[in-house]
């Protein structure tokens, strides 16, 4: 999914709240391909997002967030975000849009420190009842790669970022400025 492709009008379901529209067509949405329900590093990226959502939505950008996980595993995982979360556990908008797994998510030397700091953070916060661990068994895998793309009002895909390992995606500075620099060339 290049820059330039239209993306087809749909209606979601979140795993909580109301139904959306993808493309939303009153602003631009960013949408994140992730892993599995509970992923750590997911789950890291989520919390830097989570905490500039305000920013985010003030720059005009909607947030959405799919997982190739079920929306029973995810209502658990998901229930403090303040942005639409989508399960896809049959993975046919990955497809759709060409996100892939590959073993290189956790064997790239690159991701191993986030990993790390996952686990130790969530060998802290799961005893303390501030965390959940993953489910043993993931039906789509553990290997998958994020990926990132800003669409237009009008359903163009204004700019796409696939991800070469586990955490390799768009920092929300690095969404914030492809948004002023679309609004700037519009």
């Amino acid at each position: 999914m290049e820059p330039g492709r239209s993306v087809p009008a749909r209606t979601l379901a979140p795993v909580l709240g109301p139904e959306l529209t993808l493309p939303d067509p009153e602003r631009l949405t960013h949408v994140q391909f992730r892993r599995f329900a509970g992923c750590p590093v997911c789950n890291l990226h989520l919390r830097s997002v989570v905490l500039r959502h305000r920013e985010i939505e003030r720059a005009g950008i909607r947030e959405v967030v799919f997982f190739h996980s079920s929306a029973d595993e995810l209502r658990e995982h998901v229930a403090q975000l303040p942005f639409a979360v989508v399960a896809d556990p049959g993975k046919v908008l990955y497809a759709e849009f060409g996100v892939e797994a590959h073993r290189r998510a956790l064997l790239d030397p690159r991701v191993w420190p986030v990993i790390l700091g996952t686990v130790l953070r969530s060998a802290w916060e799961v005893p303390l009842g501030r965390g959940r661990l993953p489910a043993r068994s993931q039906p789509a895998g553990r290997l998958g790669l994020p990926a990132d793309f800003l669409i237009t009002p009008d359903g163009r895909v204004a700019a796409a970022k696939y991800g070469e390992h586990a955490y390799d995606q768009w920092s929300v500075d690095e969404l914030l400025t492809l948004a002023a620099e679309l609004r700037a060339s519009s």
